[in-house]
């Protein structure tokens, strides 16, 4: 059983790693210096904040800034209204988000930041 799970994270793995190599991708397609995306590919991880007031707040913002729909939908609204800022910014949501899920971070249950959809981040013995 061990095996079979093994398995399917790295399968999920490689699937958002394909996510994130495809969010380079539309960088690339954007006009803006190369540097631009790693400078801001961590720019969600400041919806955090949230954890400052409570955790329920905390997942709420967290959850809606890694939503890889909402990055989607900022995406699709960059193109419609032929705006690169607005673009961009579903460029990097989408990004980040994959890249976060490579490593283990997913979406966030409201009980505690470690706590997400992916199981538990870091320590096992919560």
């Amino acid at each position: 059983m061990k095996i079979k799970q093994t398995a399917m994270n790295n399968l999920l793995k490689l699937e958002e790693l394909g996510q994130f190599l495809l969010s380079i991708i539309l960088f690339s397609q954007l006009e803006y210096a190369w540097w631009v995306f790693p400078v801001c590919l961590l720019l969600p991880d400041v919806s955090m904040i949230g954890y400052l007031v409570n955790p329920k707040t905390g997942a709420w913002i967290y959850n809606f800034f890694h939503h890889k729909m909402i990055a989607v939908i900022v995406l699709l609204l960059g193109f419609l209204l032929d705006n690169s800022l607005i673009t961009l910014a579903g460029v990097i949501l989408f990004g980040h988000s994959a890249m976060d899920r490579i490593f283990g971070y997913g979406l966030k249950f409201n009980n505690h930041f470690q706590n997400t959809h992916l199981g538990w981040v870091g320590n096992q013995n919560k």
